[in-house]
């Protein structure tokens, strides 16, 4: 892949050597392929949000355009992770989640397109651990690809830990014969990374195209595993793009994120400070995946007044607080020019029916007057 190459649908599922952009060619190491997962480049456009600050313009990148089964942020970075994989002849991926991980759906389906087979250890309460874990969302795509589900509650996953899970995991496959390749949480590790430098190199790309000389003041992103922040970030610290990154954590703290991504950066040998790359703000809310009311009624209407659909998990919290922050200190944003980067994740409203149920309502049993003549076998039904 290279700074002019163009993505087709004819390059999907091919394996190509990788060349980094020029402005990241010291990092190091430097990947030797990647695999052509995701559609690029995906789009950009006006996001029209009410309520905004006098000239602030507002503009929306569709990574939740990356593909249908493989939509979102991760797929990004599974072009190199899955390429490692096939490199050192694995034929077992293994890696954990939420129980409705957009990562783990994603992994799921791309071990599938490259005849890998896929162990998800997805983390649940404790009540539901020993039971069939459904088909809702997530669930329902992972397991029509034949992904091999383990339930683990959340207990047991807070004094374990994800990385001793997926060890255990992979050492019992060792021993049934396997060879397993292991994704850490959201494939956020330093190779992961790599997907969202791509991603600023992509953006560079497509501002240079334009004909009005757009520029981005800031991008807002949502935060959940790391990995995504730590390379938009980097990406535009080193390249063109200079734009200020806003990451909106979802789960954990602030201090944990600046620490976490320090250690990818360090992985890289990029020589640069977090905090010096990326402000990182607490919209984690009631928790991860869990929603406030608020939150929720906040997703529906921007779907209803814009057309774009949020996730409850990553982008719709991370939508929630950055127009939070702008009501709080509107003067800060007005006139900037913001770029918000949905990742992804529909998928996850199918596990927020109950809760969203009350927000709907704009529906009716059709009245038709006696005087519309009748007839049967008059309307087909196909």
């Amino acid at each position: 892949m290279s700074a002019t190459s163009v993505p087709s649908m004819a390059d999907f599922l091919t394996k190509k050597t990788y060349s980094p952009p020029s402005w990241a060619s010291h990092l190091l190491p430097i990947p030797s392929h990647t695999f052509s997962l995701a559609h690029l480049p995906t789009p950009i456009h006006r996001w029209n949000l009410p309520g905004l600050p006098n000239g602030t313009e507002l503009w929306i990148k569709r990574d939740d355009f990356t593909g249908m089964e493989l939509s979102g942020n991760k797929v990004r970075k599974l072009e190199f992770l899955m390429a490692e994989a096939v490199d050192q002849n694995a034929d077992t991926v293994i890696t954990i989640g939420g129980i409705q991980s957009n990562h783990c759906r994603a992994t799921a389906t791309a071990s599938n397109y490259l005849n890998l087979s896929s162990h998800l250890i997805l983390r649940t309460s404790k009540l539901l651990a020993d039971e069939d874990p459904g088909l809702v969302g997530n669930l329902l795509v992972e397991r029509l690809v034949g992904a091999n589900v383990h339930l683990i509650s959340k207990e047991e996953y807070s004094s374990i830990g994800s990385e001793a899970l997926t060890n255990a995991l992979k050492e019992k496959l060792e021993k049934e014969g396997k060879k397993p390749y292991v994704i850490p949480v959201g494939g956020s590790n330093s190779l992961g990374t790599w997907g969202y430098i791509e991603a600023a190199r992509e953006i560079e790309e497509q501002l240079k195209s334009r004909p009005d000389g757009l520029k981005f003041d800031d991008i807002v992103v949502a935060c959940g595993s790391g990995g995504t922040i730590a390379g938009i970030s980097l990406g535009s610290w080193l390249g063109a793009l200079k734009a200020k990154v806003h990451a909106f954590s979802v789960c954990d703290d602030p201090d944990y994120f600046y620490d976490f991504v320090q250690g990818l950066l360090d992985g890289l040998q990029a020589g640069v400070n977090s905090r010096d790359i990326v402000s990182i703000h607490n919209a984690k809310g009631n928790g991860y995946a869990m929603n406030t009311s608020e939150e929720l009624k906040f997703v529906k209407e921007v779907a209803s007044s814009t057309g774009v659909i949020l996730d409850p998990v990553y982008s719709g919290k991370a939508a929630y607080g950055l127009i939070n922050e702008i009501t709080k200190d509107p003067k800060n944003w007005e006139g900037r020019k913001i770029l918000f980067i949905h990742t992804g994740g529909l998928l996850g409203l199918y596990d927020k029916v109950d809760q969203m149920a009350s927000l709907m309502g704009n529906w009716c049993r059709m009245d038709v007057s006696e005087s519309v003549p009748r007839k049967d076998g008059v309307g087909k039904m196909f």
